[in-house]
């Protein structure tokens, strides 16, 4: 089974959704683990039980620090604790930009309503004065727009005669323990996924001049169109358990240093010789950005050369 993706918890009151991710996380073959639970309120009653189930806590109250600088240091517990996503489960602070750049793609939100409905605050009250058949929950991926990422997953729940906002709000929280670690069990698991690593090469290779793909030996293959490959995608090559992107580099000293480097992601792929490098997909923490350079560099050193005159002329502008 392959490593749990470890998870932070930010919180500022009860805890009830960090506590379900937590019980989740505990079930046989849940793809995350929590590391850490940390708040900006030191009465939060979720720190309490955190620290009883045995879970690392961290608490910086706000008050009297500048917005910048208290996320500036909740991220650097986070990073401390490893962590690789962030989960805010009832954390009521608005993030700065800078913090969410810096888990860009990594991190995850609870929303009480049917986004893009009701973002904000008061969305049970609202949603009964419009007169809706149904309220409910989102969990979405957080960008620097609030309650506005990618949708992971929705549950509506029904509205029934005589409701209140407490009434309604009860049942959505029901939904919300049972959405959320279903979403974020989801979300980490695709990042060992070897279907969803080979889309994500896909889109970077055929996004390059000229691109095809073809399958060869098994594998996804990238190439110029009639022409030299130029990438290929291995998943268990030849039994070794391992999900990579092979591309070419410039020969065997690089490809030595690289491996020296970072021998976790860095190998030497088997048949294929000095001119080419293996690079771990499905260790959790993929640099998209350097993947999509990896693979213009081996286009590059394979296409031909009214195609990268081309390129040259328009990064030129």
């Amino acid at each position: 089974m392959p490593e749990k993706a470890r998870v932070a918890v930010l919180i500022s009151g009860s805890g009830t959704n960090m506590a379900a991710l937590l019980y989740a996380s505990r079930a046989q073959g849940c793809p995350y683990e929590i590391v850490l639970v940390a708040s900006n309120n030191p009465d939060a009653g979720g720190l309490k039980l955190a620290e009883a189930e045995g879970v690392p806590t961290f608490c910086l109250p706000h008050k009297g620090m500048a917005r910048a600088d208290h996320d500036m240091a909740m991220d650097a517990a986070i990073r401390a604790s490893g962590a690789q996503w962030v989960a805010l489960a009832g954390y009521m602070r608005i993030l700065t930009p800078d913090f969410v750049a810096g888990w860009d793609g990594r991190m995850v939100n609870i929303h009480p309503s049917l986004l893009p409905k009701y973002k904000g605050l008061h969305t049970h009250e609202r949603a009964l004065e419009a007169g809706d058949s149904h309220g409910g929950c989102t969990v979405h991926l957080v960008t620097a727009e609030l309650d506005d990422g990618p949708v992971l997953g929705q549950t509506p729940v029904a509205i029934v005669p005589g409701d209140t906002a407490d009434s309604l709000a009860a049942r959505v929280l029901i939904a919300e323990h049972q959405l959320y670690s279903r979403c974020l069990a989801a979300l980490v698991a695709r990042e060992t996924s070897p279907e969803w690593l080979t889309g994500q090469v896909r889109a970077h290779a055929l996004a390059l001049p000229d691109a095809d793909e073809v399958l060869s030996h098994g594998m996804a293959c990238f190439g110029i169109v009639k022409g030299k490959k130029f990438a290929y995608v291995a998943s268990d090559h030849h039994g070794d358990g391992r999900h990579a992107l092979l591309v070419k580099i410039s020969g065997a000293d690089e490809q030595a240093q690289l491996i020296e480097n970072d021998p976790a992601r860095y190998y030497r792929p088997a048949y294929f010789g000095d001119g080419w490098i293996a690079i771990r997909l499905d260790l959790g923490d993929t640099d998209w950005d350097a993947i999509a350079a990896w693979l213009a560099r081996s286009w590059r050193s394979v296409a031909p050369k009214k195609l990268t005159t081309l390129i040259d002329a328009a990064d030129a502008f």
